[in-house]
């Protein structure tokens, strides 16, 4: 077997897991070798994705924490657990998101503006923040951050949503800069529209999806298990040169022209 893709001892810790992309993520890294730690809010759905990770991976391998990502201090309690379950973090993966508010950017209320940065934007700052100790002492690492497609354009009723995902790929630009040197690697997943429930309002009518299908070269929509062959590449050294950039993975939707 090829090394470039073996994640064996390795540490992924990931948020926003319990299904969709980011439970496919965590079984990708699993199946080649890494101890996985799955967050997101509802505990009963962790426990079944556990359940899930560990059968595709063929052994346990899956640990799970409920934490909601707005707050700082339950991050911090996921960050100290995922050390007394499973050591020292390698990878991580910030999957979770918000969208608390559909319409006009110039109309949105204070409070959906600051919760949809806090998620989207600050929770991963914080995020790496309290694990990229753990990578330094290594002199390796990688994380990377889920944001859209929506970044690149803007909309009348996401817009405050592609903004967060716009300035997520700013911070990780930023992060990358900073900690290059000690060898650890940020990056940005922008997916085009993905059949989760996350994304449900966007393509569950059977004529809006065929119009979107119709405007994606690959003709189809993108599916969670599209996203877990790319998490296993930017966590290995398969990508070890790669830092600092948003990856557009929609079936040529957003092509850049």
């Amino acid at each position: 077997m090829s090394m470039l893709f073996d994640l064996t001892g390795k540490v992924a810790l990931l948020t926003g897991a319990s299904k969709g992309m980011g439970l496919e993520m965590a079984k990708g890294l699993a199946q080649h070798g890494a101890t996985v730690v799955i967050s997101a809010r509802k505990q009963e759905q962790l426990d079944a994705a556990v359940a899930e990770i560990n059968m595709a991976a063929g052994r346990d391998c899956a640990h799970a924490v409920a934490c909601n990502i707005g707050y700082k201090e339950q991050l911090q309690e996921l960050v100290d657990k995922t050390h007394e379950m499973a050591g020292a973090i390698d990878i991580v993966v910030g999957n979770a998101g918000v969208n608390p508010y559909y319409g006009p950017t110039s109309d949105i209320p204070d409070d959906a503006y600051d919760k949809t940065m806090r998620a989207n934007v600050q929770s991963n700052l914080w995020l790496a923040q309290m694990v990229v100790p753990d990578m330094v002492k290594k002199g390796t690492g990688s994380m990377m951050f889920t944001s859209s497609i929506g970044a690149f354009k803007p909309s009348l009723m996401l817009g405050t949503y592609g903004m967060s995902k716009l300035a997520l790929i700013g911070l990780v630009r930023n992060l990358a800069e900073e900690f290059g040197p000690k060898g650890i690697r940020f990056n940005a997943i922008c997916p085009g529209l993905v059949k989760t429930d996350f994304a449900r309002e966007l393509w569950d009518n059977p004529e809006v999806e065929a119009r979107i299908k119709n405007d994606i070269p690959l003709r189809r929509l993108g599916e969670p298990e599209d996203f877990a062959g790319l998490a296993v590449f930017l966590a290995s050294d398969a990508s070890r040169y790669m830092t600092g950039q948003a990856l557009t993975v929609c079936g040529g939707s957003n092509m850049w022209t």
